[in-house]
């Protein structure tokens, strides 16, 4: 069975890395106005993109899991 450092280090760098600079496009696309949330269909994109990436979290982790444990 593969390490901690071959299987879950990677996974745990690639989306706390990848969520950093996520949630800073985020912050910019917010403040420079290009996504206001007052407005409903700013909202849905918004939470469109959230869904998207603890989606693909989610996936990645199961397929890993998958991957070790079966």
């Amino acid at each position: 069975m593969p390490s901690f450092f071959n299987s879950w280090l990677p996974f745990i760098y690639l989306y706390v890395i990848g969520g950093f600079f996520f949630l800073i496009g985020l912050i910019i696309a917010r403040k420079s106005g290009a996504l206001n949330i007052k407005i409903k269909r700013h909202r849905r994109w918004f939470y469109i993109m959230i869904f998207g990436f603890l989606y693909f979290v989610t996936m990645h982790a199961l397929l890993i899991i998958a991957a070790l444990y079966w």
